[in-house]
């Protein structure tokens, strides 16, 4: 489906009308929020829109349990699988990409149906985002260069090095986020962490917001997403992964590190049998969510919990 259905709109500024008040879905992998939002949009007309940092990506529709054409043929929905693999999708662009979105869900009478698991994405929707200036191609370029170079663990003691306090705020497993932080201090000389903590402009007033945390108890969510992880490859994910890997795309895109495709990705290239592949995948499944669920305690306490 199109990023933005309704782009022939202008943007205007959020109404106070309670029929068209955002309504925010938060919580875990395989918690329910999909069908929770496809339940509250047939109550009114809505526009549902991708709060998850992995359904963004075009080549990863079965894995990253994208809306089906059965769920899109129900209520609209944007910003599902508009970008290509090969681009490290960013919150600054997902915030770029969510404003004509939002002001044209206001301007047709839909009322917005934010829906994912990314935390960071809706932060950003309520507290805005830091001010970070843009980073000259010739140092962003260098770093991606060292990221392949160095590997996650090397390009952490890197920054550890020039700037202990943000090393410690990321894990040495996470290149894409220990890159940026490493760019943003040669660019700007100074800490991203310096940056973070200057205030931006939010594109929703939370208080004018329905905000809602889907939470079902971690043993049934775990057994939701071994169910899961099992039907995704009876479906397809296998030839799904096989597809993206034949793009030869750095392992450091986030595209890459979705959950299920490091996995997948070594029993394709013989590394582990499918049996341990598909073990070792819902493992790190419900690591992430239990990561998930910490973020949510931390920082939506005061949303509604379901």
């Amino acid at each position: 489906m199109d990023a933005n259905p309704l782009m022939s709109s202008s943007p205007r500024p959020m109404p106070p009308n309670d029929d068209l008040r955002p309504l925010l879905i938060a919580g875990p992998t395989a918690s329910g929020k999909s069908a929770y939002a496809l339940a509250e949009a047939s109550r009114r007309p809505s526009l549902i829109i991708n709060a998850d940092s992995m359904q963004v990506y075009k080549d990863l529709v079965l894995l990253t349990a994208r809306p089906s054409a059965d769920d899109e043929a129900r209520a609209p929905h944007a910003l599902f699988g508009h970008v290509d693999g090969a681009i490290a999708y960013s919150t600054g662009v997902y915030m770029r990409d969510i404003a004509p979105v939002l002001a044209a869900a206001n301007a047709n009478g839909m009322r917005p149906i934010i829906v994912g698991g990314t935390g960071l994405y809706f932060k950003a929707l309520l507290e805005g985002l830091s001010p970070v200036p843009a980073i000259p191609d010739v140092i962003r370029m260098h770093w991606r260069a060292e990221a392949e170079r160095m590997g996650a663990a090397g390009l952490h003691d890197e920054l550890r090095r020039r700037d202990p306090g943000m090393a410690d705020r990321l894990r040495p497993t996470d290149p894409q986020r220990i890159t940026r932080a490493l760019e943003v201090l040669e660019a700007t000389g100074q800490s991203l962490s310096v940056w973070q903590a200057t205030p931006g402009t939010p594109l929703l007033d939370e208080g004018a917001c329905e905000r809602v945390v889907i939470q079902p108890e971690r043993a049934t969510l775990y057994a939701r997403a071994d169910a899961r992880f099992d039907r995704m490859v009876a479906e397809g994910a296998i030839e799904e992964v096989a597809a993206l890997a034949a793009r030869k795309l750095g392992a450091d895109l986030p595209a890459m590190r979705a959950l299920g495709v490091p996995e997948i990705t070594a029993y394709l290239a013989g590394e582990m049998p499918l049996e341990d592949a598909i073990a070792r995948a819902k493992l790190e499944t419900r690591r992430y969510i239990k990561r998930q669920l910490t973020w949510l305690s931390r920082n939506m306490s005061a949303w509604k919990h379901i």
